[in-house]
Protein backbone atom coordinates (compact mmCIF):
# COMPACT_ATOMS: atom_id res chain seq x y z
CA UNK A 1 0.00 0.00 0.00
CA UNK A 2 1.06 3.66 -1.14
CA UNK A 3 1.83 6.16 1.56
CA UNK A 4 -0.34 8.36 -0.29
CA UNK A 5 -3.01 5.67 0.06
CA UNK A 6 -2.74 5.10 3.59
CA UNK A 7 -2.55 8.78 4.53
CA UNK A 8 -5.86 9.43 2.47
CA UNK A 9 -7.42 6.13 4.53
CA UNK A 10 -6.07 8.07 7.77
CA UNK A 11 -7.99 10.95 7.34
CA UNK A 12 -11.27 9.26 6.04
CA UNK A 13 -11.38 7.22 9.25
CA UNK A 14 -10.05 10.21 11.52
CA UNK A 15 -13.46 12.50 9.81
CA UNK A 16 -15.60 9.34 11.36
CA UNK A 17 -15.41 10.71 14.68
CA UNK A 18 -17.32 14.16 13.38
CA UNK A 19 -19.96 11.88 11.99
CA UNK A 20 -23.54 11.20 14.04
CA UNK A 21 -22.81 7.55 13.18
CA UNK A 22 -19.77 7.53 15.01
CA UNK A 23 -20.19 4.43 17.37
CA UNK A 24 -21.14 2.52 14.66
CA UNK A 25 -18.15 3.19 12.40
CA UNK A 26 -16.08 2.62 15.42
CA UNK A 27 -17.31 -1.27 15.42
CA UNK A 28 -16.97 -1.85 12.06
CA UNK A 29 -13.52 -0.51 11.85
CA UNK A 30 -12.43 -2.53 14.91
CA UNK A 31 -14.23 -5.49 13.69
CA UNK A 32 -12.71 -4.85 9.98
CA UNK A 33 -9.11 -4.34 11.00
CA UNK A 34 -8.99 -8.04 12.77
CA UNK A 35 -8.69 -8.99 9.38
CA UNK A 36 -8.25 -6.87 6.34
CA UNK A 37 -8.56 -3.02 6.77
CA UNK A 38 -5.24 -1.54 7.69
CA UNK A 39 -6.01 1.21 9.89
CA UNK A 40 -6.30 0.56 13.71
CA UNK A 41 -9.33 1.39 15.39
CA UNK A 42 -7.10 3.78 17.68
CA UNK A 43 -6.83 6.05 15.27
CA UNK A 44 -10.74 7.25 16.07
CA UNK A 45 -11.15 5.47 19.26
CA UNK A 46 -8.67 8.37 20.51
CA UNK A 47 -11.16 11.32 19.50
CA UNK A 48 -14.51 9.60 20.43
CA UNK A 49 -12.83 9.64 24.25
CA UNK A 50 -11.56 13.26 23.67
CA UNK A 51 -15.06 14.45 22.56
CA UNK A 52 -16.92 12.86 25.47
CA UNK A 53 -14.44 11.80 27.71
CA UNK A 54 -17.81 10.24 29.99
CA UNK A 55 -17.88 7.35 27.37
CA UNK A 56 -14.36 6.89 26.93
CA UNK A 57 -14.96 3.10 28.45
CA UNK A 58 -18.19 2.59 26.49
CA UNK A 59 -16.04 3.63 23.14
CA UNK A 60 -13.44 1.21 24.67
CA UNK A 61 -15.91 -1.79 25.42
CA UNK A 62 -17.51 -1.71 21.99
CA UNK A 63 -14.03 -1.20 20.74
CA UNK A 64 -12.65 -4.19 22.62
CA UNK A 65 -15.84 -6.52 21.74
CA UNK A 66 -16.01 -6.07 17.70
CA UNK A 67 -12.59 -6.55 16.89
CA UNK A 68 -12.54 -9.52 19.09
CA UNK A 69 -15.30 -10.65 17.42
CA UNK A 70 -13.50 -9.40 13.79
CA UNK A 71 -11.07 -11.70 15.35
CA UNK A 72 -12.94 -14.47 15.17
CA UNK A 73 -13.85 -14.27 11.53
CA UNK A 74 -10.23 -13.91 10.87
CA UNK A 75 -9.88 -17.19 12.38
CA UNK A 76 -12.62 -18.45 10.58
CA UNK A 77 -11.00 -16.82 7.04
CA UNK A 78 -7.80 -19.28 8.04
CA UNK A 79 -9.74 -22.22 9.09
CA UNK A 80 -12.45 -22.53 6.33
CA UNK A 81 -11.05 -20.41 3.55
CA UNK A 82 -6.75 -20.30 3.77
CA UNK A 83 -6.06 -23.63 2.09
CA UNK A 84 -7.28 -25.79 -1.48
CA UNK A 85 -8.69 -28.72 -0.62
CA UNK A 86 -6.11 -30.90 1.05
CA UNK A 87 -4.82 -27.94 3.06
CA UNK A 88 -1.42 -27.86 1.43
CA UNK A 89 -1.54 -24.92 -1.24
CA UNK A 90 -2.86 -21.53 -0.77
CA UNK A 91 -6.09 -20.66 -1.97
CA UNK A 92 -7.02 -18.21 -4.33
CA UNK A 93 -8.29 -15.98 -1.41
CA UNK A 94 -5.17 -16.40 0.45
CA UNK A 95 -3.05 -15.00 -3.10
CA UNK A 96 -5.41 -12.10 -2.79
CA UNK A 97 -4.39 -11.37 0.59
CA UNK A 98 -0.81 -11.99 -0.03
CA UNK A 99 -1.09 -9.37 -2.89
CA UNK A 100 -3.02 -6.65 -1.34
CA UNK A 101 -3.70 -6.67 2.13
CA UNK A 102 -0.57 -4.85 4.31
CA UNK A 103 0.96 -7.15 6.42
CA UNK A 104 0.86 -10.74 4.96
CA UNK A 105 3.53 -12.42 2.80
CA UNK A 106 3.89 -16.12 2.51
CA UNK A 107 7.07 -15.64 4.34
CA UNK A 108 6.07 -13.98 7.26
CA UNK A 109 2.59 -16.28 7.72
CA UNK A 110 5.55 -19.29 7.70
CA UNK A 111 7.69 -17.47 10.59
CA UNK A 112 4.77 -16.98 12.44
CA UNK A 113 3.89 -20.75 12.40
CA UNK A 114 7.46 -21.06 14.12
CA UNK A 115 6.36 -18.63 16.36
CA UNK A 116 3.19 -21.03 17.32
CA UNK A 117 5.05 -23.73 17.86
CA UNK A 118 6.49 -21.93 21.08
CA UNK A 119 4.26 -19.16 21.94
CA UNK A 120 0.68 -19.94 20.54
CA UNK A 121 -1.12 -17.87 23.62
CA UNK A 122 1.61 -14.84 23.79
CA UNK A 123 1.97 -14.31 20.27
CA UNK A 124 -1.95 -14.14 20.22
CA UNK A 125 -1.71 -11.73 22.70
CA UNK A 126 0.94 -9.49 21.87
CA UNK A 127 -0.38 -8.86 18.58
CA UNK A 128 -3.72 -7.83 19.97
CA UNK A 129 -2.26 -5.46 22.91
CA UNK A 130 0.76 -4.19 20.27
CA UNK A 131 1.39 -2.46 16.97
CA UNK A 132 1.87 -6.06 15.43
CA UNK A 133 -0.82 -6.76 12.56
CA UNK A 134 -3.29 -8.31 14.52
CA UNK A 135 -5.48 -9.45 11.42
CA UNK A 136 -2.53 -11.97 10.58
CA UNK A 137 -2.23 -13.76 13.79
CA UNK A 138 -6.11 -13.85 13.70
CA UNK A 139 -6.43 -15.71 10.06
CA UNK A 140 -2.76 -17.53 11.03
CA UNK A 141 -4.17 -18.99 13.89
CA UNK A 142 -7.33 -20.30 12.36
CA UNK A 143 -4.89 -21.64 8.95
CA UNK A 144 -2.66 -23.41 11.42
CA UNK A 145 -5.74 -25.13 13.73
CA UNK A 146 -4.62 -23.13 16.89
CA UNK A 147 -6.80 -23.62 19.52
CA UNK A 148 -10.40 -21.64 19.66
CA UNK A 149 -10.87 -20.86 23.44
CA UNK A 150 -7.35 -20.22 24.21
CA UNK A 151 -7.47 -18.10 20.70
CA UNK A 152 -10.51 -16.41 22.61
CA UNK A 153 -8.63 -15.57 25.63
CA UNK A 154 -5.75 -13.89 24.68
CA UNK A 155 -7.64 -11.93 21.91
CA UNK A 156 -10.02 -10.86 24.84
CA UNK A 157 -7.12 -9.71 26.82
CA UNK A 158 -4.88 -8.39 24.21
CA UNK A 159 -7.39 -6.31 22.81
CA UNK A 160 -8.86 -5.31 26.02
CA UNK A 161 -5.65 -3.81 27.68
CA UNK A 162 -4.80 -1.86 24.76
CA UNK A 163 -8.17 -0.18 24.20
CA UNK A 164 -8.62 0.38 27.58
CA UNK A 165 -5.39 1.38 28.39
CA UNK A 166 -5.75 4.25 25.11
CA UNK A 167 -9.18 5.07 27.07
CA UNK A 168 -8.01 5.57 30.92
CA UNK A 169 -5.41 7.62 29.78
CA UNK A 170 -7.31 9.76 27.62
CA UNK A 171 -10.10 10.25 30.36
CA UNK A 172 -7.67 10.79 33.02
CA UNK A 173 -5.42 13.27 31.41
CA UNK A 174 -7.05 14.56 28.00
CA UNK A 175 -5.82 15.84 25.49
CA UNK A 176 -2.17 16.11 26.04
CA UNK A 177 -1.92 12.47 26.94
CA UNK A 178 -2.89 12.22 22.99
CA UNK A 179 0.27 13.46 21.59
CA UNK A 180 2.49 10.96 24.03
CA UNK A 181 -0.05 8.39 22.89
CA UNK A 182 0.39 8.97 18.99
CA UNK A 183 4.16 9.48 19.57
CA UNK A 184 5.15 6.44 21.91
CA UNK A 185 2.21 3.64 22.16
CA UNK A 186 4.56 1.81 20.04
CA UNK A 187 7.31 1.44 22.09
CA UNK A 188 5.30 1.73 25.58
CA UNK A 189 3.45 -1.23 23.93
CA UNK A 190 6.29 -3.18 23.40
CA UNK A 191 7.51 -2.58 26.78
CA UNK A 192 4.87 -3.55 28.53
CA UNK A 193 4.36 -6.89 27.26
CA UNK A 194 8.26 -7.41 27.51
CA UNK A 195 7.39 -7.06 31.17
CA UNK A 196 4.29 -8.73 31.56
CA UNK A 197 6.13 -11.99 30.24
CA UNK A 198 8.92 -11.48 32.03
CA UNK A 199 7.32 -11.37 35.13
CA UNK A 200 5.83 -14.72 33.97
CA UNK A 201 9.54 -16.16 33.36
CA UNK A 202 10.40 -15.25 36.74
CA UNK A 203 7.02 -16.73 38.56
CA UNK A 204 7.96 -20.08 36.76
CA UNK A 205 11.56 -20.04 37.11
CA UNK A 206 10.61 -19.21 41.20
CA UNK A 207 8.45 -22.45 41.33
Amino acid sequence: MSFKLARALYDWVLGLAEKPYASQALCGLSFAESSFFPIPPDVLLMPLCLGARKKAIWFATLCTVSSVIGGIAGYAIGYWLWWKAGGSEFSTLAQFFFTYVPGFSQEVFYEIQGLYNQYSFWIVFTAGFTPLPYKLITISSGAFGIAFLPFVVASLVGRAGRFYLVALLLYFFGPSMKVLIDKYFNLLASLFVALLIGGFLVLGFLK
